[in-house]
């Protein structure tokens, strides 16, 4: 459906208003799409898409901060991402660590930089690093930074992180094979300590999870928005808001 732009503001007004408070996801994960494509359809440079797309970030925290969400993951830079040529990377990890950077100097949320960051240069990692811990005494949204991530690297990572845990209390590996559990994994995922997300939206019209948080989102619904990221408006993300309320969550109940 098509509304003429005079009327988008009253429109957007109503949706807001028609979201019951007590229905909105604590966790939203982001999947942001098609920066890229967005800038080839206005005839921009890459590293113009990913720039608009990074400012995108700050407008969207702020809608996110006023409908009270606890928390929102971004998934900025995945592993397969790293491999794209070092022309398109360079800048693109420029970008990220600038647009990382703002969010901590804004002081209204408390990131958490998530993913494998050994797989960036040193300098990318530590600048990152030194942004997330500048926040750790922001009491406000968490907002975790999903750079170098793949989910699949993740769950391998909860693993090993445990293994480690478990040889350093001395258990053998038969002991360890005995008492693992789905629990065990969760406690050593990136988000550890945070509810798993309930909806995760994906824009740019592509409709999979390309490996996003695949073991916290096993009961999250799913979003998918054809608005390229930088284009992303209020009123797209109040419709997914819409949709997640409307939706029967019996969580196999």
């Amino acid at each position: 459906m098509r509304i003429p732009t005079p009327f988008y503001g009253l429109y957007e007004r109503q949706l807001a208003r028609s979201l019951p408070a007590d229905a909105l996801p604590r966790h939203i994960g982001v999947i942001l799409d098609g920066n890229r494509r967005w800038a080839r359809s206005f005839g921009e440079s890459t590293a113009a898409g990913h720039q608009r797309g990074a400012e995108k970030i700050l407008e969207f925290l702020g809608w996110t901060e006023d409908l009270g969400i606890e928390v929102v993951t971004l998934w900025m830079l995945s592993t397969d991402n790293l491999s794209r040529p070092t022309a398109e990377l360079e800048p693109l990890l420029a970008i990220i660590v600038r647009a990382v950077e703002d969010l901590a100097a804004a002081r209204r949320w408390r990131l958490r930089v998530m993913g494998r960051l050994d797989l960036l240069p040193d300098a990318s990692a530590a600048a990152l690093r030194a942004a997330e811990e500048s926040t750790a005494d922001v009491d406000g949204l968490s907002v975790n930074v999903a750079i170098g991530y793949g989910g699949r690297h993740e769950i391998a990572d909860a693993v090993r992180a445990y293994l480690r845990e478990q040889d350093a209390q001395g258990r053998t590996l038969a002991e360890v094979a005995e008492c693992i559990d789905v629990d065990e994994i969760g406690e050593h995922l990136y988000t550890r300590g945070q509810p798993d997300p309930d909806l995760v939206i994906r824009t740019s019209g592509e409709q999979r999870l390309s490996g996003f948080l695949l073991w916290q989102s096993a009961q999250a619904e799913y979003y998918f928005c054809e608005a390229y990221w930088p284009s992303f408006r209020r009123v797209d993300y109040l419709r997914a808001l819409r949709s997640f309320a409307t939706r029967d969550r019996r969580l196999g109940r």
